[in-house]
Order: structure tokens, then sequence, then C-alpha cells
């Protein structure tokens, strides 16, 4: 081979990285004298200039991936269109279909595209494998963006399903459900009758849909989440029972018939055909190609290092798929098994202990102890927290479920008739039951961590590094300065003296003004039967910035402003809630009401009395000032209650920034109450996909008139106002924060720019 394997490995992985951080992508022009100029460096000869032509070329392959994910959304988002898709996942609990796009205009699609489908009033028998004849109203997906909050428009990419949408006809082509869907039916009926069923199936066949709210947390809480979820460590578990399936048939066979290939093969056929059950996932599938890598390097005898085949594996995935690399469990299960092959290199046990079989349990916890103290940095990264009782959880619940629960699950499937079958349930279901039950005796293990706990996190790795290579001997001055580097990063970053920060929750209000590691909260957002803007976005926010609340202010009981109360109340029972309700426990926030926090001056304009309706025109209007610079905060205030209001006190509206009334509607920003006012800036918290099609453009058209400089949240994201000694800025997470191509406004333009 002129190029080794594990080179060509490195070279794509470096040429699919900036997918992670370009702005935007680059048009296929610039791909195409990008492609000429890598042939070029490919035919010099010198040996740098080819690497870089071989690079360049797998950078433009990683691109045009890139490009192939999103140039399909402008088109089928810009009217309701009629296409043939195939259903691939029923979404019972949440009245939705994901459904592959296999056929647009009369054309195949290639790729194909898949979208989540509301069904809306239609009640079909759906199953997957179904083809359809469907019209459909689709939108590129179009995620909340928060700092610390889940970002499901990097993850609709990352997971090929861009589109979303609801189903306004259709006609059946074939009603036949998938072999799939059929032995997933099959097997149900076998065992839908024992207590923990749900996550039977999900262990089995990847669908979590029937687990319960309360065994999802215990998850969560205990650290071993992945373990109920087909990925990587699944796939090799039934690789491995392959392999001990072949090898005991190989004691059958004449010696003249047994060959090293039969248990590989074996053993990969297991793991597809687990993949294949799970649903073809992508931590599943990703997963099926590193184990088919690894065998394809053995059974062509390359001689390769532990670290070079992880990194063929590496290189192999993102050259099938390179938009993976936006996928938080790709990078998930990577630093994984980095951290194993790390961890068994430079910290192994003493030979003594390291391979005798009675020595298990202390092998066990010597690899967990190295997962849980590595794998912190990129936990709190992705999920903002860690589990504490994570070690004591997977050291019970590894064993049970891979040695008992998984092989029971997949030898009950290929019984060949139920009553024998019955047994291997029991024993599946029994053991879920043992491994729930021992783990209600842990405490509630899980720690809420923000962004400086991750800087400080990284030190972790920095110590084991400089332990390991005796760093901490040779040159201990520079290990302690390159420890203290974050904190003095931390002192001399010029930080605003108080904040104000628009989340972004869709349609609904949350705005949090912040200083000195305290919050004061203005409105809590939407609520809905599974949830709530708080539990949501509102408070990983908070606990990601380190931020304890001290005051919820309620600007009226509209379900969008109030909605996330409760929670917010569980999580800080001893905030002050003020508002102009007639609720037990409130402070009242109506005018004349002032008040000092954290040296902040707040005054309440608007309403004159306590209500009992609480509707727009009672909304609770507060000015927030430091003495230099002035905030307005609005709630739904409507055009009615600005008359009133300024009729009242038009001198005490001046603000330099105002939280637009009403999310836009044209029933507010009377013209009068801008030009009162005189502010720059205005914020506007709005969904980019609302039924009521906020912000009006006249309004927004008003507020540039009157010289203001219009932000909202559906095509900014959440939206932070920094108040320095010198001064005030504005950013917007989308544009100056994040500006990352997945990040971007795909589709058709909304209607009000």
């Amino acid at each position: 081979m002129p190029y080794p394997l594990p080179v060509l490995a490195l070279l794509t992985t470096l040429a699919t990285l900036p997918l992670l951080f370009l702005s935007q992508l680059p048009e296929r022009n610039s791909l195409v004298y990008l492609l000429i100029a890598a042939l070029v460096a490919i035919m010099l000869p010198q040996r740098a200039l080819r690497y870089m032509g071989i690079g360049g070329m797998l950078m433009v392959w990683a691109l045009l991936a890139a490009r192939q994910t999103i140039e399909p959304l402008v088109k089928l988002s810009a009217r309701a269109i009629e296409v043939r898709t195939e259903i691939t996942q029923v979404l019972h609990d949440k009245g939705r279909l994901i459904v592959k796009i296999v056929e647009h205009e009369d054309k195949r699609m290639f790729p194909p595209v898949y979208a989540s489908v509301m069904t809306g009033r239609f009640e079909e028998t759906w199953c997957a494998g179904q083809r359809w004849e469907m019209k459909l109203r689709l939108r590129p997906v179009h995620g909340r963006l928060n700092e610390g909050g889940y970002d499901a428009q990097r993850f609709a990419l990352a997971n090929n399903t861009p589109l979303q949408g609801r189903l306004l006809a259709g006609r059946p082509l074939s009603t036949g459900c998938s072999w799939r869907q059929r032995l997933m039916s099959y097997a149900q009926q076998q065992y839908q009758h024992l207590p923990w069923h749900g996550v039977m199936t999900a262990l089995l066949f990847g669908d979590r849909q029937e687990v319960a709210a309360e065994t999802r947390a215990l998850l969560r809480d205990t650290g071993i989440a992945h373990l109920m979820a087909i990925s990587g460590m699944h796939i090799s578990l039934a690789a491995s029972l392959g392999w001990i399936a072949a090898r005991g048939l190989q004691f059958l066979l004449p010696t003249w018939r047994i060959r090293y290939p039969l248990p590989l093969l074996f053993s990969l056929s297991v793991a597809a055909a687990y993949c294949w059950l799970s649903g073809n996932n992508p931590p599943a599938v990703r997963a099926m190609t590193a184990l088919t890598l690894w065998a394809l390097v053995r059974f062509q005898g390359i001689n390769c290092s532990n670290w070079q085949i992880w990194l063929v594996c590496l290189g192999g995935i993102l050259f099938i798929d390179p938009v993976a690399i936006l996928s938080d469990s790709f990078w998930l299960s990577v630093v994984a098994v980095a951290i194993l092959l790390f961890w068994f290199q430079w910290f192994p046990l003493p030979v003594r202990w390291r391979y005798r079989k009675r020595w298990m349990l202390l092998q066990l916890m010597h690899l967990q102890l190295g997962m849980l103290l590595l794998l912190i940095p990129i936990q709190i990264f992705i999920f903002h927290g860690v589990s504490l009782t994570s070690l004591p959880a997977n050291m019970l619940a590894i064993p049970i479920v891979s040695f008992i629960t998984v092989p029971a699950l997949l030898f009950a499937l290929i019984m060949p008739a139920g009553w024998l079958a019955l047994p291997l349930w029991w024993v599946a279901d029994r053991s879920l039951a043992l491994t729930f039950h021992l783990l209600t005796f842990l405490p509630e293990g899980w720690l809420w961590l923000g962004k400086e706990a991750l800087i400080a996190s990284l030190i972790v790795w920095l110590l084991f590094v400089a332990f390991r290579l005796g760093w901490w001997q040779r040159a201990p001055a520079a290990l302690i300065a390159a420890c203290c580097l974050p904190g003095l990063w931390h002192i001399t970053r010029v930080e605003p003296e108080w904040r104000l920060d628009m989340l972004d929750i869709g349609h609904g209000l949350a705005m949090v003004i912040s200083r000195n590691g305290h919050a004061l909260v203005y409105d809590t957002g939407n609520r809905w039967p599974a949830g709530s803007a708080a539990r949501q976005t509102l408070l990983p926010w908070l606990n990601w910035h380190g931020l304890s609340v001290d005051t919820i202010i309620i600007s009226h009981q509209h379900l969008d402003h109030i909605g996330g109360l409760a929670d917010m109340q569980r999580a800080w029972p001893e905030a002050v809630v003020r508002s102009a309700l007639t609720l037990p426990g409130h402070q009242p926030c109506i005018a004349g009401v002032r008040w000092q926090w954290q040296k902040l001056n707040f005054n309440v304009l608007w309403p004159p009395a306590v209500s009992t309706h609480g509707n727009n025109n009672d909304s609770c209007v507060v000015r927030v000032d430091d003495g230099r610079y002035r905030v307005l905060l609005t709630g739904d205030l409507e055009a009615e209650a600005e008359k009133q209001l300024l009729r009242r006190d038009r001198l005490a509206l001046k603000a330099d920034l105002i939280q637009v009334p009403h999310h836009g509607s044209k029933t507010s920003s009377t013209a009068a109450l801008l030009r009162n006012v005189k502010g720059s800036v205005a914020l506007v918290s709005v969904a980019r996909y609302n039924a009521w099609r906020l912000p009006s453009a006249r309004i927004i058209e008003r507020y540039r008139k009157n010289g203001y400089h219009w932000h909202d949240t559906s095509r900014s994201g959440q939206l932070s106002v920094g108040f320095y000694r010198d001064g005030w800025q504005v950013k917007g997470l989308r544009e100056q924060i994040m500006s990352r191509w997945y990040h971007q406004w795909f589709g058709v333009p909304d209607e009000s720019r």
C-alpha cells in the first residue's frame, strides 16, 4: 500500500474536523477549485505535498457530504409537497413518524432524506416498513439555542433527520410491516406481561418509548443510561457471544476443518444481526463499522497497534459518514475508547492482579475508576453534570446486564418455539428487577455542574499525564503554573458588571438578570404535559452559569409566562415570587413598588392594582437601572394599557433597552410608547414556527423607524446584554458566540423578514 492505513485514517479525521467550526460551507465552485488543487498536489514528488493533496480530497468529500445534508431543505420546505416515503419508525408516545423520503417529483432521492412527521388526525395502523404516498408540509429543524442547553439542530443534522412537519394527506402503497417490526411484535407478545418489558424492548430493539420516566431519571442519576441504549458496548457483547458460540462449534469439528476466520465471521454476523434489530440506529451502525474495520485489518494480516486500530476505526467512520462528527454520542464513544487505551497502558494493574479470574471484581473496579475520572470533562461538556454514584452503579449493573440480561434476550429471540423462550424472557426480566432494586439503595447522585467546573475538570487530565510522565518531579513549578492557567484566565477575563439574558424558549418569555452569582428571573416560560420551559431550558442554563435564584417576577397569568413557576419553586423554594396576581405567597408587583437587589434598582410602573384575571394588560412592567443604564421589561402589555401607562408617567418609561411587548404582536408597541422610551435596542422572545406568525413585519419596521436595533430569539437564539463600566453590548448566540454552519437559519425566510 503506497500510503499506510493509519496515515490515511489520520488524514480523514483531520480533513473532517473543519465541519465542527466552519461558519459557512463553501460553495460548489470553491470545492471544485479545492479538488483541482488537491489533484495537482498528489502528482508532485514531495511526500508532504502528496499528503496535503490527499487531505484536500478528503476535505472536499466531507464538505460535499455536509452540503448534501442541507441542500434539499429549501426545495422540500418551500411549499406542501407530494412524495413517496417509507416509514422507518413509529413514535406512538409523540404521535410522530420518522419517514424516509425516497421519491420527490418522480425522481429518486439520493441520498434519501429523513423527516419527523406529526400524524395529527390520521388514525392509521402505522408500522415500520410501510410505504406511503404522502402530502407533507415540511420545515427545517430549528433548534432553540442557549448556553448549556440541548442542541436539537446539531443533533438533527448529525442523525440525518433535518426536516420536521405534518401529514396533510396519505395513500398507502404497501401496508406490510418490515421483518424487524414483525419480529419485534412477535417478541413483545411473549414478554409484554412482564414488569420490565419496556427496558427489555430498549435492550433488544433499541426502542425506549415504553421506558418509564422514573426509570429514565434513575438511569441518568446513576450514570448507567449507556447500558439501556444499544451502542458500542452491546454490539461488542453480541460479537463476543458469536465468537464464543463459533469456538464452541469448532470443538465438534475435525482438526483440519478448524480455521481462525470462522469465529471472526460468526461474531460479525451476530453483531450485524443485533445492529439490524436495533433499527440501525447511528451509534450501533458506527460500532458495527468499527468492528468490521477491525476484522478486515485482522483478515489482511496488517500489523497495527491498539492506537492505530482506534485511529483506523475513527477515520473509517468519518469517511463513511462525515457529518457524524457533529454527534455528541460519536465523540463520547471515541473518547471513551481512547480513555480505555490510555488507562490500561499508562495506569495498569500490577501483573499479579491483571489476568487472574479471581481478581475480576478488582479488574472491573479499576476499569470503572478510570472511566469515571477521565470522562468527567466530556460528561460535563455534554450532560452538564456527573453522577457521583456511577462507580458502584456500574459495578452492580454491568455484570448483570452484560452476562445475564442481554444474552437471555438474544437467546430467547432465536428460540424456535415460544414455550422455549418463556424461561429466558423471565430470566431477563428478573435480572433487570434485581438490577434496579439494587440501584434504589444508592443515594441520588446526579450533580449539576457548570462551565467553571468544565475548565477545572480539564486539570484532571493534565494531572494524570503529569504524574505518568514524571513532570511533578522534574518540573513542579511548570506543572503548578499550568494548573493555575485556567484560574489566571478567569481572573483576567473582562466580565460585565451585570447581565441581562433573554433565553430562547420558543413561544413564551424567560429572562434572567444576574450579578455576583445571583439571579433574578422575569417570567418562566411555557408548560406542557411532559415538562416545561423551566425544566428544559431555564434550570439547565442557571446551573451551567452557577447562578442562585433569589427572586422570580411573573408578569401575568398566561401559561407561556407562568408555566415554569412550579419547577422553579421546587428548585429554589426560598426564592421570593413577585406578581400582580392574587396567588398565595406572591409579593405585590404593582405600580409604585420599588426595591433594590444586588445594587440594581427595580421600579414597577404597571399595573395600578392587583388583578384576579392576569391578562396581557395586567402585565407587571418593571424598569431596571444601575444608575447609568435602564432596561424596560413589559411582559405582554397591549396598546390600551400602553396608553394608560403613558398618561400615568411617561418620563419613567425612558430606557436604553426594551423587551418588546407581546412578542411583537400588532396589538402592542404603539408608536407613542416607542417615542417615549427613546431606546436603542429592542429584544423580543418569539418562536420561529409559531401559529400567530409573530413578530409582525409592521412592528419590526416601526421599531426600526424609531431608531431601535431589532434582535429576536427566533433568529439569534439566546440574547445576552452585558453591562460594563464604560458601556454595554448585545450578543446573539447564533451569530456571534456560536457562529457555525449547522446553526444557520435553514430553509425559506420567515414572513416577517
